[in-house]
């Protein structure tokens, strides 16, 4: 669905960041999605806000926001519990500013509290200089699942 909404020869996408091969499901309906990996346990994710994405005031849609923090977010989990699935059992968040058709927007978080399976994690949201979204989730991990190639 996504591939007729963006043409990836049209944006410059940042140095370092690559689309993520997430092609199925969800991640269809709210993609492009990008991944920037750093250091060990350093990531960002991100998207740019087309039109798809946005509401009546060409903003970008707060669910989208709460979509793109919940993986954004959560990831913070996968890089800790690789070889398991996870869910969100909470996640809270604060809008702060507005992310605007044509915005690139990037997010991340750390884990700050883990007990038995669940991960708690601080995450924030943002466009250039402006924070968008900041918040927190609780995650649980399931059952181990194969390895990722």
């Amino acid at each position: 669905m996504t591939d007729d909404l963006l043409d990836e020869d049209s944006i410059a996408i940042p140095a370092g960041y690559r689309r993520m091969d997430w092609f199925r499901g969800f991640g269809r309906q709210i993609g492009p999605l990008y991944e920037w990996k750093g250091p060990v346990g350093d990531y960002r994710r991100a998207f740019l806000v087309c039109e798809h994405h946005t509401n009546g005031m060409n903003n970008c849609h707060g669910g989208m926001l709460m979509a793109f923090a919940d993986t954004a977010f959560g990831h913070a989990v996968s890089l800790a519990k690789p070889d398991h699935y996870w869910v969100t059992a909470r996640l809270m968040t604060d809008f702060l500013a507005a992310a605007h058709l044509g915005d690139w927007v990037e997010g991340s978080g750390e884990i700050v509290g883990v007990e038995d399976d669940l991960f708690t994690v601080k995450g924030r949201i943002w466009s250039g200089t402006r924070t968008l979204m900041t918040g927190t989730g609780i995650f649980k991990t399931l059952s181990r699942r194969a390895p990722r190639s």
